[in-house]
This record gives structure tokens, sequence and C-alpha cells, in this order.
């Protein structure tokens, strides 16, 4: 006979964490949520630093792909508080950055080798709980050691590898004459690959003049003010090279940039969209024009399978970072960094601390 002395104690409750939750698009707040646990070939991350981009002004809307409820947060770094069986390349107690984009291995498209277009795509802060929370769930073979670098350096592996990723599709031919028309994060980090990539010369064009002053401190070789009005950026451009540039970059993500793009590409060169746009935005291109200019149309998704580059470019030096971090919110005001994001042009890479 048991006794209730001999009875189990009863279970006490679940752990707990705050974690910034849509229930739909536009609408958010910090709650208490589950604390994560480690399964087999899992790690859970304690959140130190998770940065915002232009991703998260989409998702706000609903857009790309989001899955509500929905913790976002897709740029993140942290300390390991758990590890799962078979876990052995991290530790608890050691620094990683967290790579948020998994692949099944096993879908069709995956067996051709294109994980990024994986027919069940998971990515942490999209579809998956992401970084704007106390703490993440991530595979195992997502999270990469980085002890070896500051929070605010190793939180921006992942914005860098969607670079990396960028620079691969891109496929630059030596010495081409590079225009890049943005100068967020996104767009200091890629001209750099660019520059050390084999550009033979990279113009980089913006509104804000302290984001011009970083672009010629990376490197830039022209930096180029302009106005956010995209016919006049387009007569300043031509003004200023008649004949074209071999390859012009977008990444603002505002299609009236890129429907003047072809107009400012010299013949065989190419366009190449790296900013996202809204889903439901057009251009009007004369598709004449790009076929007796021969014109190269291309786009950059995302990134898979980048992160170990991206960060051995932060350790090497290679890729700077230093001016990029303007803000940081502690995870309560996260409404504030989302609006500090979308019209604060004084602002790059803005973080949430889910610590503070």
């Amino acid at each position: 006979m048991t006794t209730s002395a001999d009875a189990a104690p009863a279970p006490g409750p679940a752990p707990t964490m705050r974690a910034l939750v849509y229930d739909e698009p536009r609408s958010f707040a910090v709650r208490d949520v589950p604390r994560p646990v480690a399964g087999p070939g899992e790690v859970v991350v304690d959140v130190d630093l998770a940065g915002l981009c232009g991703t998260d002004l989409h998702l706000h809307e609903g857009g790309f792909f989001a899955s509500f409820p929905l913790t976002p947060g897709h740029e993140s770094t942290g300390t390991v508080r758990e590890v799962g069986v078979g876990v052995g390349h991290v530790e608890v107690g050691q620094r990683v950055a967290v790579d948020n984009a998994s692949a099944c291995g096993r879908c069709p498209t995956c067996s051709r080798g294109d994980h990024l277009y994986c027919e069940d795509f998971r990515s942490l802060g999209v579809n998956a709980p992401g970084g704007f929370a106390e703490s993440l769930l991530s595979p195992a073979h997502k999270v990469y050691p980085a002890q070896d670098l500051p929070p605010e350096v190793a939180v921006l592996a992942e914005p860098l590898a969607c670079a990396v990723h960028g620079a691969d599709v891109l496929a630059l031919r030596p010495g081409a004459d590079v225009l890049v028309v943005g100068a967020g994060t996104t767009g200091l980090l890629l001209a750099q690959l660019l520059l050390h990539g084999g550009a033979g010369r990279v113009t980089v064009a913006a509104p804000t003049a302290f984001k011009l002053d970083l672009a010629r401190t990376y490197g830039a070789d022209r930096v180029v003010q302009v106005t956010r009005d995209a016919a006049a950026t387009a007569a300043t451009l031509h003004d200023l090279q008649p004949g074209g540039f071999d390859v012009t970059v977008d990444v603002t993500g505002a299609a009236s940039v890129v429907e003047v793009l072809p107009g400012l590409t010299a013949t065989n060169g190419t366009v190449f969209v790296y900013g996202m746009c809204d889903e439901d935005a057009r251009v009007s291109w004369s598709p004449y024009d790009v076929f007796r200019r021969q014109l190269t149309v291309k786009g950059s998704f995302a990134q898979v399978d980048c992160m170990d580059r991206a960060l051995a470019l932060l350790r090497s030096g290679r890729v700077r970072t230093d001016g990029l971090v303007t803000h940081r919110y502690p995870l309560s005001a996260y409404g504030e960094a989302l609006e500090t994001l979308r019209t604060d042009p004084t602002s790059l890479k803005v973080l949430l601390d889910p610590t503070a």
C-alpha cells in the first residue's frame, strides 16, 4: 500500500519567462510564457541581445510568411542555458550566435541542394519563436560558438550572413563598377563584402550624411547624398555616371528605387534586388530594354548555411561593425524600438536587450 508519505510530490508550476508575443498583425504585448526546454539535438539560449531589421516591419504587418501567434527576433546572440542529449559542440554558459534558418534536409527541394527553398523552411522569429524573449530554443546545429566576440558584434552575424548569401548570388565579376543604393545596416555590410570581393569601385548612395560617412570609413570609393525621391536620385546618379554601372543594387526595399535601376545599369550589366519590397509592390520596366541591352536581374532571399562565413568575417575584422549599433531598448520598449527603426533617420542597428 502507498501512503501519502510515499506519494511523489506534486509538480510545481512550469518555469516561465518574458517574451514579446504577437497574437495577430500589429497586436503585441510582453507576456509570461513557458520557458523552452531542450530536447535531443536542441539548445536553449538565454538571449543577451536581439536585433531588429526591416523584416520585422513586414512581420508587424503580417507579411513575409509570418505565423501567428509569433515571437519575432531572427538576429540573436546569448548564453547557452541548456543542451539536449547528443549536443557536444557547445556547453552551458558559453556565448553563442544563433542562425535562425533551418531546412528539413528531406523534401524534394532540399534533395536538390536548394535548402533556402525548403518546403518546410523554419525560421526563428518568422514562423517559429525567436529572440525577442528571455530565452529561445534552437536546433543545436544552428548555434555557433561566439565567446570571442562582444555581444554587439555577435548579434550582427545573421544580417552579415544574409549579405554573404547575397554576394554568393551576385557572383561579382572582378573589377565591376558597383552602385549600392541605401546605407542601412545591411547595405553597409553588403557594400563591404563587395569591396573585398573584387569590385573595381563601389559607390554608395543614400540620403543620410552620417551613414554615408560610415560607408566612406568602411572603404566605399564614392558616396553620394541623394533625396528620398527615386526620380531625383536617378537623375543625380545618371549625371554622375551617364554610361551606367556594371551592377546596381537596391538595399532600400523601396519599389520606386528598384524601378529606376535598369536606367542606371550599363549594357550587359546586372540589376540586383537585395532589399525586401512589399509583397504587393510592382515595378514597370521595358522588357525590350532588358532584351536589347542584355541586362541580368537577380534577387537575394535571406540566407541559409552562411553563418560560419559571417562569423569568420567578423573575427577577422575584414567586415567592420563599429558605429552600426545606434539604439538599444529593453524588451518592454519594443514598440518604441519598432518606431525608431521605422521613422528615425539616425538609426542603423536597433537592438533589444531582454535582460534589461
